[in-house]
């Protein structure tokens, strides 16, 4: 009897104790997602009844054994006037300045994280980002494996107080939308630079496919060698270091003497870092899971590079999961392809970053509603995060505005359709070109190379059919000294020199190859990054054992 009352007594304590609770990603200012239904969820104490209201809707719902509820408001169209949504359970909440419009996620690693402070245009454009009508909102970087189901951060109005270190890209996909269609939008920033494409999906999906074997089992040996001992020295290594080169760039400045020395590398937390296979889906994915969007912008691939063979598989994976997590359908998932870097090579070779392109072309004809733009021109030799994010934005922008809101504007890149070889030559026609080709900056067309039988490339002539000012949608392609050529390469290259566009829209031509050689990336390959690491592995295996031997003796 006591403990019954006891139990009691606790129970009625809790229920005292209850507050209604709202995720972050359900606040003032916030924007709702028109035309469909929209999902709203927070806490209370279990079995309280929750209710809802917005303009003409009520809605109701019981808290379960854990305290969270879930209404779903009724589509209702595009809305700029502030409303106020009210919400109450053991205690009463009022969310105001609320719209309805366009929501989308901008995802990915360092180039959609890239802020709007540091474009080339930061102060025209941060001065100008007066749109109360723009709605933005960032998930902090909390790498984990225990699901999180919230966040820190708020909605917030777009102005020139608060644009600057929001994601550049996302803002100006938004701008444009929000321009061209005379609606508000929401964006939702969760990018994290040096993000692997693994650790946006959720760990035990991602285990129980036998495709993604090896990355689990490379984890598995990591998780298993780390200690927290061993990353505690790391931290105070790197504070010594890091204070010996303040005191000497201290001391050069003193002396006016020039300090080109770059600051230490700090180490990263494995276990918590941007990498590990689930650590983003749980801590920064999760908590934004089921709130209604249109779709998402995502910018990444970099970290992958080495691996583009296997994210072939990956990212259309993790575009499919993520649709499944969100129960909403085949939602827009538009991605940006990498742009050019690193030094430009005198002959063609194999290229780690063209076959990841190509991966992210081929995501395309994987998956329905799906899109890229070509940013091959857009890059910088010596920096992986161009500043140009305008450019890119925008080249995003036209996929949806056609895609989804029925504008007519030229949106798809060049993209190869047939390749024929006869009598020396290779004749290549293009799809999404209807007014045909062009060059750029050069009449000579630039970036294609060609190979025969002996997959020897060498760079190739090229002529678009109809001439390089405004031609057709073909181009001619070859070589002296390959008679007989087999396949053909075009922007093939860390940074490729290419100059052919579509004439309407000026899009650059995809990337693309004819073959299907054994490419650098696929562990296969005898000299590919994870053929050659498990060498590694292996030999310093073999000489632990040798010496572990010898220490017995």
């Amino acid at each position: 009897m006591i403990s019954r009352l006891t139990l009691l007594l606790a129970s009625l304590a809790l229920t005292a104790r209850a507050e209604l609770k709202l995720p972050a990603i359900i606040g003032d200012n916030m924007v709702l997602q028109q035309k469909q239904a929209n999902p709203l969820w927070g806490w209370d104490a279990p079995g309280m009844e929750v209710t809802v209201t917005f303009a003409d809707q009520t809605k109701t719902a019981k808290a379960d054994a854990k305290g969270k509820w879930t209404v779903k408001l009724d589509p209702v169209p595009a809305n700029a006037k502030p409303a106020t949504i009210t919400i109450k359970g053991s205690s009463t909440r009022e969310l105001k300045n609320v719209l309805v419009g366009e929501v989308w996620i901008c995802s990915g690693q360092s180039n959609m994280g890239f802020t709007v402070g540091g474009t080339w245009d930061a102060d025209l454009d941060i001065a100008q980002a007066k749109f109360p009508q723009i709605r933005l909102i960032s998930v902090p970087q909390v790498g984990t494996q225990e699901i999180q189901d919230d966040f820190k951060g708020q909605w917030e109005e777009c102005s020139p107080a608060n644009v600057g270190p929001f994601t550049a890209v996302g803002y100006h996909f938004g701008r444009v939308l929000h321009e061209m269609l005379g609606v508000p939008v929401g964006l939702i920033d969760n990018a994290w630079g040096g993000s692997a494409c693994e650790a946006w999906v959720k760990r035990d999906v991602l285990e129980k496919d036998p495709r993604f074997a090896s990355i689990i089992a490379k984890w598995k040996q990591t998780e298993g060698t780390f200690t927290q001992e061993a990353f505690g020295k790391q931290v105070a290594d790197h504070k010594a270091k890091n204070d010996a080169w303040t005191q000497a760039r201290r001391e050069a400045w003193k002396a006016g003497k020039p300090f080109a020395e770059k600051a230490p590398r700090a180490p990263q937390n494995q276990m918590t870092g941007q990498h590990r296979p689930g650590n983003l889906y749980a801590g920064v994915l999760h908590p934004t899971i089921g709130y209604g969007i249109k779709g998402v912008v995502w910018y990444q691939g970099e970290s992958n590079a080495s691996r583009a063979k296997e994210y072939g598989e990956l990212f259309p994976f993790m575009i499919e999961h993520w649709r499944k997590e969100w129960q909403q359908g085949d939602f827009p998932f538009y991605w940006v392809q990498l742009a050019d870097f690193k030094d430009v090579q005198a002959a063609p070779i194999d290229s780690e970053w063209a076959e990841l392109r190509e991966a992210q072309t081929r995501t395309m004809s994987k998956l329905p509603k799906t899109g890229q733009c070509v940013i091959t021109d857009l890059g910088e030799a010596n920096d992986i995060h161009p500043k140009n994010k305008r450019d890119v934005a925008e080249r995003l922008a036209r996929w949806a505005l056609v895609n989804d809101y029925g504008q007519k504007l030229p949106y798809r890149s060049p993209e190869l359709k047939d390749a024929r070889f006869e009598g020396g030559k290779a004749l290549l026609t293009f799809d999404y070109a209807p007014s045909g080709l062009r060059t750029v900056d050069k009449d000579e067309v630039q970036g294609f190379a060609i190979c025969g039988e002996d997959q020897k490339w060498v760079w190739a002539k090229a002529s678009i059919i109809g001439g390089s000012k405004k031609g057709t949608n073909q181009i001619e392609v070859s070589a002296e000294g390959v008679v007989k050529p087999v396949a053909v390469r075009y922007a093939w290259a860390d940074n490729p020199v290419c100059n052919v566009y579509s004439f309407d829209g000026g899009l650059p031509l995809t990337p693309f190859r004819t073959d299907d050689f054994l490419m650098v990336t696929d562990p296969a390959n005898p000299n590919s990054l994870a053929a050659l690491t498990a060498k590694r592995d292996a030999d310093l295996k073999k000489r632990a054992d040798v010496k572990k031997k010898a220490g017995k003796k």
